[in-house]
């Protein structure tokens, strides 16, 4: 994890007027958790990470620290709005996240106003996109190809084992979960399209009616009021 994402994290969050309380009581996470990856101590997971760049209108270039517009703060995770970068990154070059539990986002190349983000993600033995083991969902499509070691797919109800050559796509509305349950280190590339109209699936998704009467208790709870908010 770069040593400025904690600050970065931190100076949105001020710069919204929000306290470490109440965003963590927004994720249904604990304040210190907030403030530990706030001054680097801390990694975050996938799923948090997730949820904190939502609730703060933050997006990966910026966490990153690659040149933006200073356009109004992002949409999603995912978009490049700022100058074009090169059309060639070394792989040197490519900005990095490290996560809890041993997940790893490399950005690679992006350009302005392209139609996808792509991402070398590494997840290391036993880790997973949730240490909590809780299904995350969120706007946007991902398509991946694994290009070593195994990693296991919980989408929906179904679990899938991915094996280098394996590929995936899917609307990243649905509930899903990475996790490497091997001993050897599993990488593939990660292609995220832009944000597509999720509301209504949120909306119809079952039990949507009762979430949405009472505090979210979760990233994911978190994810699903934040698109709701765009509607």
């Amino acid at each position: 994890m770069p040593d400025s994402l904690g600050a970065r994290l931190r100076e949105v969050r001020t710069q919204r007027g929000l306290s470490l309380r109440s965003v963590a009581q927004s994720l249904g996470v604990s304040a210190s958790l907030i403030s530990q990856v706030e001054i680097g101590k801390t990694q975050p997971s996938v799923a948090t990470l997730y949820a904190l760049a939502s609730h703060l209108g933050v997006s990966l270039d910026e966490l990153m620290g690659i040149p933006q517009s200073g356009a109004k703060p992002a949409a999603s995770l995912f978009g490049h709005s700022g100058p074009a970068l090169p059309d060639v990154q070394r792989g040197a070059e490519n900005p990095r996240i490290e996560m809890e539990n041993g997940v790893v986002w490399e950005r690679l190349a992006v350009g302005a106003g392209g139609p996808a983000d792509a991402l070398l993600v590494t997840y290391a033995p036993g880790a997973s996109s949730s240490i909590e083991g809780k299904l995350m969902r969120h706007s946007g499509v991902e398509y991946a190809y694994l290009l070593e070691g195994e990693l296991t797919l919980h989408l929906d109800f179904e679990t899938f084992v991915l094996r280098p050559g394996d590929s995936l796509q899917f609307d990243s509305v649905r509930p899903h979960l990475y996790s490497n349950r091997t001993g050897s280190v599993a990488k593939g590339v990660w292609f995220v399209v832009g944000r597509r109209q999720q509301n209504e699936s949120l909306r119809d998704a079952p039990g949507a009616e009762a979430a949405a009467g009472r505090a979210p208790s979760s990233a994911v709870d978190v994810l699903r009021a934040m698109d709701d908010l765009d509607s």
